[in-house]
């Protein structure tokens, strides 16, 4: 028995999770990948990389329990492994490149592609996608750098290769590189009826008010209900700044009102946040009016990229959305805001 199939039938066996089949038809992929890098390296000084195994490109509806699995291999496989999410990943490819500009470098991404495959064999990627053009024009050279180092890359994601960055600027240019992630990776498509995702959240309140022990207390169960309780910062670069959302597991992402509209922040970052998760908990989100008016301003901006980006939102705020802002300047441009509010709320929003 492979070491995903066994780490898997040990969690139905406790009830940590329920057997699913579409889940169990992609377990001999990931034991395969785990078996070839099992495999002794080869040394020496004239040898070339050994060739990667295989990797996984694993795609299929949101909540279907793709990152589950792989969060799951990466935690028992034994080789040096890392996992991230794709646009947290790309961010940092972004930084060290611009780093490595100031130092002179002539072809940035050869160091920072070189420092990352010398630090793994896998590389697991949460939800690839493609939105931005300098992600486009860089993408396949960093893959091909790190294919031929003999990293195996595993990724998530929600679309079918042949649809990533769909309708971009010089899409053109980016074809070969779906080429190569159909070469050096196998293509499985996870179909499950099931949503766990939404059925863990399915009659329950996504909207919790006033700003009490209560409401603490409910996003709280929230978040285990979603997360198991594990979170780390997710780190996000834009326009040359870091962005960092304090808590952040398996698409969903944690943060009080005053962490993401207290701040200077803007649109581009409401962006980048909205295009890296799929569920966002804002707590203790205050009245808004005079006051605050910047913040509303934000929150405003907040929730038009969530609602745009089809975000889950799970709130605790003062007052109910239609009475968070009952005064001053924008009191008629928020109906809109507390509407779109309500409409993500609904059991079906995000799918």
């Amino acid at each position: 028995m492979g070491v995903l199939t066994k780490a898997y039938e040990d969690l139905v066996a406790s009830g940590e999770i329920t057997r699913d089949p579409a889940q169990e038809t992609t377990l001999s992929e990931f034991d395969r990948i785990s078996e070839e890098l099992a495999e002794p390296v080869k040394k020496g000084w004239f040898r070339k990389a050994p060739e990667a195994p295989k990797g996984l490109y694993l795609w299929g509806g949101v909540g279907r329990g793709k990152s589950m699995l792989m969060d799951l291999f990466v935690d028992v496989i034994d080789a040096p492994a890392r996992r991230v999410h794709f646009h947290a990943f790309m961010q940092e490819i972004h930084a060290g490149m611009h780093q490595a500009r100031e130092n002179g470098v002539e072809d940035a991404l050869a160091p920072v592609a070189a420092e990352v495959a010398n630090s793994v064999r896998l590389l697991a990627f949460d939800e690839m996608q493609i939105t931005d053009i300098t992600d486009a024009m860089i993408v396949g050279r960093l893959f091909e750098a790190l294919f031929a180092a003999g990293v195996t890359v595993i990724t998530t994601s929600n679309r079918v290769p042949d649809d990533l960055y769909k309708d971009g600027l010089n899409r053109q240019l980016f074809l070969p590189f779906i080429d190569h992630i159909k070469e050096r990776l196998v293509v499985h498509e996870m179909v499950s009826p099931t949503d766990y995702r939404q059925t863990k959240m399915a009659g329950s309140e996504t909207y919790f008010t006033p700003i009490n022990e209560e409401s603490r207390a409910a996003i709280r169960a929230v978040w285990q209900s979603l997360t198991g309780g594990k979170a780390k910062p997710l780190k996000l670069m834009v326009n040359k700044r870091e962005v960092e959302i304090p808590r952040f597991h398996n698409g969903v992402a944690r943060a009080k009102f005053h962490r993401l509209c207290g701040k200077m922040l803007g649109p581009a970052d409401y962006l980048a946040l909205a295009e890296a998760v799929r569920v966002l908990i804002i707590e203790e989100i205050p009245e808004l009016g005079r006051s605050n008016f910047n913040e509303a301003k934000r929150f405003v901006t907040l929730i038009d990229a969530l609602y745009e980006a089809r975000v889950k939102v799970i709130c605790s705020a003062a007052a109910r959305p239609e009475l968070l802002y009952i005064e001053g300047e924008g009191t008629f441009e928020f109906e809109r805001t507390a509407s779109r509010i309500r409409e993500m709320q609904s059991e079906n929003w995000g799918k």
